[in-house]
C-alpha cells in the first residue's frame, strides 16, 4: 500500500510541476519566404488539378520562455506535408511536432463551445423586434444543435425566425488558417530567428515558348525570335507574399505519395437538420410542391462572358512583343536545372504566375521535312502522304541558344501580308545545351513520300530474319529545295544497309537527302527485323 500512495503521490507532483506544464508560444508572420516549385514528375501539367509540388522555406521569430513550450506556426500551406517539415535555428531543437487537423469552422465552432455558454439572437414573432439571451450548448454539430436557454432545451434554426449564434471567444486550438506545431525545450528562455522549411503538395509549373519565324514561306535556313514563360499554378488556399521563387527542370525521382501524406485540413460547415412541421405522432406534412421546375440554365452572358476571357488571357499569355522586365536565371542542381526569379514575387493563394525565364532574338535555324517507312509495309500499292515539317536548330551559343529548355509548349507564328498567323503548335521535351531541337510546325502541302516493299529478298545469316528490299518514292512539289529526313526504324528492332546517307538519329535509323524544286525521286534500300 505504501508504494502506490508513493506511486500517486509521485504521478500528482509530476502532473503539478512545471515540467509538466508547456507555454504556448505563437511564432510571428514569416519575414521571408522562398518557394521552390517541382514539376508533377509523373504527368503533363493541369492548371484544374496540379499534381507537382514546392518546398517552402519561412524564416520566423520566436521568443521562448525558459522550460518546455510549445510553438505554433500558423499560415502554412495546406498541402503541407508534415513529415517532411525541418525546423532550425531553436537551441533545444524539435521534441514533438504536429500538424493541426481542425480548421475555424461554424461546426468546429460549435464543437469546441461544448458546454460553455453562448448568445443566441432571435426574433420576437409578437413584436417583430431582435431579442438576445444566454444559451448554453448541449450537442455537437453533427446533425444540429441543441441549446439550453432559460425556456428549456431548443433545437437552432428550428423555429422558422432569423436566428444567429454569437460567440465570446474562439476556443482554443482553432485558427482560420493551417497551423503546424512543435514542442521544444530552452534552458534560458530567449528570442531566436526559425526557418520552417516543408514540402507542399498542390503546385505545378510548366514552361511555354513563343516562337516567331523571321521571313515566311519555306526556305531551308530560317531565323526566328523566341520568347518563353514559366506558368506556375498554387492550388493551395495561401498565398506567400514578396517570395524568392525558384522552379526545377528535369524529372525528379519521388517515391511517396504526396496526395495522401499532405491531406489537407478542412473547415466544416453546419449541418443542422429538423423535424417537419407537425410533430412526429401526426407524421410529416405533405409536400406542398411535388413537382418544382428544374433551375433555368446558365446565362449566356455568362458562358460568352467566361470564353471572352480566356480567350483574352491566352492572346496576352503569346504577346511576345510586350516588354520583358524580369529575366529567370539559370542554375545547375545536379543533373537537374534550377531557375531563380531574380525579384520577389507573390504566389497567390489559387492562382497562376506567369514569369518570363528566356529571350532570345535571334535564333539560327533550319526547315527540314520528315517522314517514316514502316519496314513491315509489304503493299506494293499505296497512296503518298504528307511529310511532316520541322523547324530544327541547335541549341548552342553559335545558334542563338545555349542554354538549358525544359519542356513544355510551343506556338510558332510566322510574319505574312496579313500580320502573323499560326503555323504550328507542339510538345518539347527537355532539351539539354548541346542537344538538337526540333519542333513540329504541320504537314507539307509540297513534299509528299510513299514507302512500298518491292517484293524482293534474300537470305541473312543462319537463324536470322531475312532481308527485304524497300522503295520510297518522294516528290517535291515546291518551287523551293527542301532537306528530308526518313526514318526507317529503332536500332532495336531493325538494321538497314545498301542506302546512301543512312545516319544513326535519337535511337534510329535514318536517310538523310535534300530534294531539289520540282524533284521526284526514288530511294532503295534493305531492310531486316532483328
Amino acid at each position: 500500500m505504501s508504494a502506490v500512495r508513493a506511486f500517486v503521490g509521485l504521478a500528482l507532483a509530476l502532473a503539478s510541476s512545471p515540467l509538466a506544464a508547456r507555454d504556448l508560444v505563437q511564432a510571428s508572420q514569416p519575414s521571408d519566404v522562398a518557394v521552390t516549385i517541382y514539376r508533377d514528375p509523373y504527368g503533363d501539367f493541369d492548371r484544374n488539378d496540379p499534381r507537382g509540388f514546392a518546398m517552402i522555406s519561412e524564416t520566423r521569430s520566436v521568443t521562448l520562455p525558459a522550460g518546455d513550450s510549445t510553438i505554433r506556426f500558423e499560415g502554412v500551406a495546406e498541402g503541407m506535408i508534415a513529415v517532411s517539415a525541418i525546423v532550425s535555428g531553436l537551441p533545444g531543437g524539435t521534441i514533438e511536432k504536429n500538424r493541426n487537423a481542425d480548421l475555424l469552422s461554424p461546426a468546429a465552432l460549435v464543437d469546441g463551445t461544448l458546454g460553455n455558454r453562448v448568445t443566441i439572437t432571435r426574433t420576437n414573432p409578437a413584436t417583430g423586434q431582435e431579442e438576445s439571451e444566454q444559451a448554453i450548448v448541449r450537442t455537437r454539430a453533427d446533425g444540429g444543435i441543441v441549446l439550453q436557454t432559460s425556456l428549456g432545451y431548443e433545437a437552432v434554426r428550428c423555429s422558422g425566425l432569423p436566428e444567429r449564434l454569437n460567440f465570446d471567444s474562439i476556443p482554443d486550438g482553432l485558427s482560420a488558417q493551417p497551423v503546424f506545431s512543435i514542442d521544444t525545450h530552452d534552458e534560458t528562455g530567449g528570442t531566436y530567428q526559425v526557418t520552417l522549411t516543408y514540402l507542399s503538395w498542390g503546385f505545378d509549373w510548366q514552361a511555354h515558348y513563343v516562337t516567331r519565324l523571321e521571313k515566311p514561306g519555306r526556305r531551308s535556313k530560317q531565323n526566328a525570335s523566341m520568347l518563353s514563360w514559366l506558368t506556375l499554378v498554387n492550388d493551395n488556399a495561401q498565398s506567400f507574399q514578396n517570395a524568392e521563387l525558384m522552379v526545377v527542370a528535369g524529372k525528379l525521382n519521388v517515391e511517396s505519395d504526396f496526395e495522401e501524406l499532405a491531406k489537407p485540413p478542412r473547415g466544416e460547415p453546419l449541418r443542422l437538420t429538423c423535424w417537419p412541421r407537425g410533430n412526429t405522432a401526426a407524421g410529416s406534412v405533405p409536400d406542398v410542391y411535388p413537382n418544382l421546375p428544374p433551375p433555368p440554365p446558365p446565362s449566356p452572358m455568362m458562358n460568352e462572358t467566361i470564353v471572352v476571357t480566356g480567350a483574352r488571357v491566352r492572346s496576352e499569355m503569346f504577346d511576345a512583343a510586350a516588354p520583358v522586365a524580369v529575366l529567370a536565371g539559370e542554375e545547375n542542381l545536379g543533373d537537374l536545372k534550377l531557375f531563380r526569379v531574380p525579384e520577389p514575387i507573390t504566389v497567390r493563394a489559387k492562382g497562376l504566375k506567369q514569369v518570363a525565364f528566356l529571350k532570345k532574338d535571334r535564333v539560327r535555324g533550319e526547315m527540314v521535312y520528315e517522314a517514316a517507312c514502316a519496314y513491315w509495309d509489304s503493299r506494293n500499292e499505296g497512296s503518298f502522304e504528307p511529310a511532316r515539317l520541322m523547324f530544327i536548330t541547335e541549341n548552342d551559343e553559335e545558334h542563338g541558344l545555349g542554354v538549358s529548355l525544359p519542356r513544355g509548349g510551343v506556338t510558332v507564328f510566322e510574319p505574312s501580308s496579313a500580320g502573323e498567323l499560326l503555323v504550328g503548335e507542339d510538345d518539347i521535351r527537355d532539351y539539354p545545351v548541346g542537344q538538337e531541337v526540333e519542333i513540329q510546325l504541320t504537314q507539307s502541302t509540297n513534299l509528299f513520300y510513299k514507302c512500298t516493299a518491292t517484293g524482293k529478298t534474300r537470305s541473312a545469316r543462319e537463324g536470322q530474319s531475312e532481308w527485304r528490299e524497300m522503295r520510297a518514292a518522294i516528290t517535291n512539289a515546291s518551287s523551293q529545295s527542301g532537306r528530308l529526313r526518313l526514318e526507317i526504324g529503332s536500332t532495336d528492332n531493325v538494321e538497314v544497309q545498301r542506302v546512301k546517307g543512312l545516319k544513326l538519329r535519337n535511337g534510329a535509323h535514318v536517310i538523310e537527302t535534300r530534294m531539289k524544286p520540282g524533284e521526284e525521286r526514288e530511294i532503295t534500300f534493305w531492310v531486316r527485323y532483328i
